[in-house]
């Protein structure tokens, strides 16, 4: 796993970079005290993940993975706990403390590898083409729920709601719902985009049940939903709105 560390203070840089060195699916390939000196790295040659901080003087972390294309996996490092709902918000893999524990790191690495090793496994499409070579459209998910993993029918989702520890997917015409301990990040990558989009750090919608929109809510039946000033602009391009 090729990988990165921004970070403007030399020491945070050895210690990850100490870190990564006792493992051995981790590789640092370059190390940076500037953001913007990493990004022809980030070009051309193949990274799997970026260590990178937040508070730089250069540009901020969350400034310069929001505006990288094609960006590879990333984990925040920083001294500041009040980045961490933006941090997510962006889908970083995990966000780190300083100082960094060894087995956090571990932690955050091991599911960076889980991550990458589901994209390299090729999906039942590619194996099994169907007709013509054109791809079925997605009909249903499976989502584990405590014991056992249940199957949902993707029109039948209307929103699913981010809580504390899990997620809250509401049914359509029923009062029911699933819960989940699946991160948004999880559950988003099973859903298709052209479908489901997130509106809010605790929201994503099924764009088929939307009723109305008003202002800076989404009316889905009798519900009001909130559409977050961070996610407004993707959305309401989305709609063509």
């Amino acid at each position: 796993m090729n990988c990165i560390i921004i970070d403007d203070e030399p020491l945070a840089i050895d210690v990850l970079t100490d870190y990564c060195k006792k493992i051995d699916f981790t590789e640092v390939v370059g190390t940076f005290t500037n953001p913007l000196d990493a990004i022809s790295i980030i070009r051309e040659k193949n990274i799997d993940l970026i260590f990178c901080d937040i508070e730089m003087p250069q540009i901020s972390g969350l400034e310069f993975i929001s505006a990288l294309e094609n960006r590879p996996l990333f984990i925040f490092t920083t001294a500041y706990t009040q980045y961490a709902v933006e941090g997510f918000e962006l889908n970083a893999v995990d966000y780190l403390v300083k100082p960094i524990p060894y087995h956090r790191f571990i932690k955050a690495v091991s599911r960076t590898k889980e991550i990458l090793a589901q994209k390299e496994k090729p999906s039942i499409a590619n194996i099994f083409p169907s007709n013509g070579g054109q791809n079925d459209t997605q009909k249903f998910i499976f989502v584990k729920s405590e014991h056992e993993n249940i199957k949902i029918d993707l029109d039948e989702i209307e929103y699913i709601q981010g809580l504390k520890d899990y997620l809250k997917i509401h049914i359509k015409g029923t009062n029911k719902t699933i819960l989940t301990l699946l991160s948004f990040k999880d559950l988003l990558d099973k859903l298709p985009q052209n479908q489901f989009i997130r509106v809010h750090k605790s929201f994503v919608v099924n764009v088929n049940v939307i009723k109305t929109i008003q202002r800076n809510r989404i009316v889905i039946n009798d519900t009001r939903i909130p559409i977050g000033e961070s996610h407004k602009t993707q959305f309401f391009s989305f709609l063509g709105l």
